[in-house]
């Protein structure tokens, strides 16, 4: 069984999209959200994905999700129909984290051997075996000071190290302020990663906060050799579910 998160009460969030983010943005894309995270960030854009109510981390919206409306179990060959469905052949697995679904993940990914998989993930969490060989790109999201989490929970060294070996992995910083790129080159330096594997992008749920630190974050990527990654789905969309 996998459990997923929902766009409304009894419906699991699986959709058809754009990529917003990253190395892949702008293609046409399935998206799957799975519910569960082994962290906490203050800015998270998914807080329905884990802090249910009884949940105390801290979040900037102080918000509480019930469980029962937000998260739904399913078997994974009722996930991969439903995917099958869709007109895309780029699957995004996202959360969450998904790694801490891994064995689950894996036994529905072996129902679409034709799909091309993207999984998103903060990058603290091992592959299972059975789920590795599967994957064709894994979009790595380090979580910053900022974001609230402990350094020893969020940075973990032999993990980063494992990532930056990674040839299918990329790696997306999310972004507010100078402290947050500076961090970045540090870790840029401590783990030798290549700037063209790096996206730095800015925080915010909102377009014209986006579009705000655009601005500076742009010329930042242009003096240090890194990647710039927009949040099209925002400027789309909004802060929607299921997009």
């Amino acid at each position: 069984m996998l459990t997923l998160a929902t766009t409304s009460p009894g419906e699991p969030e699986i959709f058809a999209s754009l990529q917003g983010e990253g190395p892949s943005m702008g293609r046409p894309s399935t998206f799957v959200r799975l519910s569960r995270c082994n962290l906490a960030c203050e800015w998270c854009d998914t807080a329905y994905t884990w802090r249910f109510e009884g949940d105390n981390r801290v979040h900037r919206d102080d918000l509480a999700f019930d469980r029962q409306a937000n998260q739904i179990s399913l078997d994974e060959a009722d996930v991969a129909q439903r995917i099958a469905a869709l007109p895309t052949t780029r699957l995004v697995v996202t959360g969450g984290e998904p790694l801490l679904q891994g064995a689950a993940l894996a036994r529905l990914l072996a129902l679409l051997p034709y799909m091309h998989v993207e999984v998103e993930t903060n990058g603290t969490v091992p592959v299972h075996p059975a789920l590795d060989p599967l994957i064709h790109q894994f979009n790595v999201s380090p979580k910053l000071a900022h974001s609230g989490n402990p350094a020893n929970l969020a940075l973990i060294p032999d993990r980063l190290t494992a990532w930056a070996a990674e040839p299918r992995a990329a790696f997306k910083f999310v972004v507010a302020d100078d402290a947050d790129v500076a961090e970045v080159l540090a870790l840029q330096a401590r783990y030798a990663i290549a700037g063209e594997r790096i996206f730095l992008m800015p925080e915010g749920r909102e377009s014209a906060v986006i579009r705000r630190r655009s601005e500076w974050l742009a010329e930042v990527c242009l003096h240090n050799g890194l990647r710039f990654s927009d949040r099209l789905h925002i400027h789309l969309w909004g802060d929607t579910r299921g997009t």
